[in-house]
């Protein structure tokens, strides 16, 4: 690694890229000997783009993107290395005040429940399909993502075929609130803080955090083109080495002021402190709240783990998104890839991580057997 190193990494502003802005605001890269430019995107597909050309050396990434765009899934291949977890969950769903209104009215049972929630929200789809009503529209950032994933999983354990029964569009985490409040979306899954900023607002109800769909579930990877990480390997240690610091110092409880009013600045994720402050402390709002909310990535969880990986293709695999080879099963293990993180942590021996856990379903043990049991959704 050469001392000053320059590096240039995209974001989306979003919490669950707080480590990289402590990182970065609190000179912990900068005692790694690291010169780190944070830019600031609006879209996902941007930094994917900018990363496959070079112009970023790192991105904060949506951890199943990393896998998309390895195996050229829509776009052009690229392979890229997922070196550290920079965030698990972190995700909510949110609902328009009207919709909300009418799950309570046919809900039967508890609605924090989200098998309660996904069969009363097929009730108000078929009543809204015997009037003839248009379909109820929901967001998600990108369609290779955990916030896709997240809501076609809760739909589908009520029945809802969310590609026949409802609309999905993309839009930029950022955009979430404001299409909510003119009405051009129902609903919406997306990343801290904007579930909480809609909540204030009063334009949105936050329904479920994101960890009562799937528990602990690969949110944002550090990423990095695969051939550049093999090329400088000092530096990507180095940048793993300034978040860890940057991780633990996120979750102390004594700086979460400090942290919030960081990320609250407008080069950062630009939104009030407060909204910022309970998305730390896990409380997203009106009742809704988890210590498993948003999880940074440390010497515990910020390990990459193929097992992760893997669940994370068979859910693109479910939903049509891609076909099952083994020879691609072992390029999509080989995303996450754990050695960058055992040289910087100095990990000798690692044990295994908590697996994923959906909140109806099957186990996940290997992906045929786990796609079998679905009874909405493509088969591999």
């Amino acid at each position: 690694m050469n001392a000053g190193r320059k590096i240039k990494i995209g974001f989306i502003p979003l919490a669950d890229a707080a480590s990289l802005f402590v990182a970065v605001d609190k000179g912990f890269a900068a005692a790694e000997g690291l010169d780190v430019e944070l830019v600031r995107e609006v879209s996902w597909s941007n930094i994917r783009d900018r990363l496959a050309i070079g112009h970023y050396d790192a991105a904060h990434l949506l951890a199943p993107m990393a896998i998309a765009s390895t195996l050229g899934l829509s776009h052009v291949k690229l392979p890229v290395a997922g070196v550290f977890n920079l965030a698990l969950n972190g995700n909510a769903i949110t609902v328009s005040p009207d919709l909300y209104a009418r799950l309570r009215d046919v809900s039967q049972g508890d609605l924090a429940d989200p098998s309660v929630s996904a069969r009363a929200l097929k009730a108000v789809i078929a009543d809204r399909d015997e009037r003839n009503a248009e379909p109820l529209t929901f967001g998600m950032t990108f369609p290779f993502s955990t916030h896709n994933y997240q809501l076609r999983y809760w739909m589908a354990e009520g029945g809802i075929d969310p590609d026949r029964d409802i609309r999905l569009v993309v839009l930029p985490p950022s955009y979430m609130v404001d299409n909510l409040a003119k009405g051009q979306v129902d609903g919406f899954c997306v990343g801290a803080p904007w579930n909480a900023v809609a909540a204030d607002k009063g334009v949105g109800v936050i329904l479920h955090p994101g960890c009562a769909i799937f528990n602990p579930a690969p949110e944002k990877t550090l990423a990095l083109r695969a051939q550049f990480a093999e090329r400088d390997p000092g530096l990507v240690e180095a940048l793993i080495r300034a978040c860890l610091k940057a991780a633990d110092f996120v979750k102390a409880n004594e700086n979460t002021n400090e942290v919030a009013a960081l990320l609250a600045r407008p080069n950062r994720v630009g939104v009030e402190p407060e909204a910022l402050r309970r998305t730390l402390d896990g409380r997203l709002g009106a009742g809704v709240e988890s210590k498993d909310y948003l999880l940074f990535g440390d010497r515990a969880n910020g390990r990459p783990d193929r097992r992760q990986a893997a669940w994370l293709f068979a859910q693109m695999l479910r939903w049509g998104q891609a076909k099952f080879s083994p020879d691609q099963l072992r390029v999509v293990e080989n995303v996450f890839t754990p050695m960058f993180f055992d040289a910087a942590a100095g990990v000798a021996l690692q044990t295994d991580t908590q697996p994923i856990a959906a909140f109806a379903g099957s186990a996940f043990e290997d992906i045929e057997s786990y796609l079998s049991t679905f009874a909405i959704g493509a088969r591999c």
